[in-house]
């Protein structure tokens, strides 16, 4: 199956509980972090999405991992292990809803790209909501006030090579199958990752070994489903309700970590929340 299909509620439902899927993944990702080598965690992510890739590619009929751009796949892989070794970076020293935050640079970098690679139309009032999310995230950072730590310069880089990947996803979900792109993206972090993996790796014990694997699996469906929203719901639609990632995080911080967010956390939190369900409401009205 490829091709665009106009069903934008479809692909909203999907994207947000991706986010889901994603924030439980960095959560125990995070969790690794402490005691094991970043590279390390992401090589076994990779194996996972491998394997989960290849059992959902080899059930296509037909040619199932032909591509008709396989330079561009390539590419998309190697913007999603970049952004995967530099999200783990980013969460090791700084709380996940902080974390988060930061990367909320990623859609508004995916709404300007997909002016010109995509050729997307953005209306004011979706420029609107999406100003009020980023609003939001100025609650929540609060520039001079100490909140922006060094190693967020993680979650910024990880956040532009995400939004170039999510571009490029959008770009080929109307030629691709989905399964492909997800295989030869897993193909190409895996190829990278064991490229490198020697001089990092250290034996692991069976907790983490076990932790390592749920992070893969989840990390993997959470890719997947990504995909499949992108293809239902264009680039720009979808860029706000990334902000719900906030809240996600902020639970999950508290509930893993200990960690209460703030009063302007929450104030900003609901703002973007806003402006999501806002946006929401408008495409059930079209």
């Amino acid at each position: 199956m490829s091709g665009h299909v106009n069903q934008p509620l479809r692909g909203i439902g999907l994207n947000l509980i991706a986010s889901i899927i994603f924030c439980v993944a960095d959560t125990i990702a995070k969790k690794l972090a402490a005691d094991v080598a970043i590279i390390q965690i992401a090589w076994m992510r990779y194996i996972v999405f491998a394997l989960m890739s290849l059992l959902l590619t080899t059930r296509i009929r037909g040619a199932s991992f032909y591509v008709r751009a396989p330079l561009w796949q390539i590419v998309r892989g190697m913007c999603l292990v970049c952004s995967s070794l530099l999200f783990v970076l980013g969460i090791r020293d700084v709380g996940l809803a902080e974390a988060a935050t930061i990367g909320f640079i990623g859609p508004i970098l995916v709404t300007f790209l997909s002016i010109p690679l995509l050729g997307e139309k953005v209306d004011a009032k979706r420029w609107i909501a999406l100003a009020c999310g980023m609003a939001g995230v100025l609650v929540v950072l609060r520039p001079g006030a100490g909140t922006f730590q060094p190693e967020g310069l993680y979650r910024v880089a990880s956040a532009m090579f995400w939004s170039f990947g999510v571009i490029l996803t959008r770009r080929m979900t109307a030629t691709e199958r989905a399964e492909t792109t997800m295989f030869w993206s897993a193909v190409t972090g895996l190829i990278i990752l064991t490229a490198i993996i020697p001089f990092y790796y250290v034996p692991a014990t069976p907790l983490q070994m076990s932790m390592s694997l749920a992070q893969g699996v989840l990390s993997s469906v959470g890719q997947w489903l990504v995909i499949l929203s992108l293809r239902f719901t264009p680039v720009s639609t979808l860029a706000p309700y990334s902000y719900v990632q906030l809240l996600w995080m902020s639970i999950a911080g508290f509930l893993a970590f200990g960690v209460l967010p703030d009063e302007w956390t929450l104030v900003g939190a609901a703002i973007i929340v806003a402006s999501g369900l806002y946006t929401a409401q408008r495409e059930r009205r079209r």
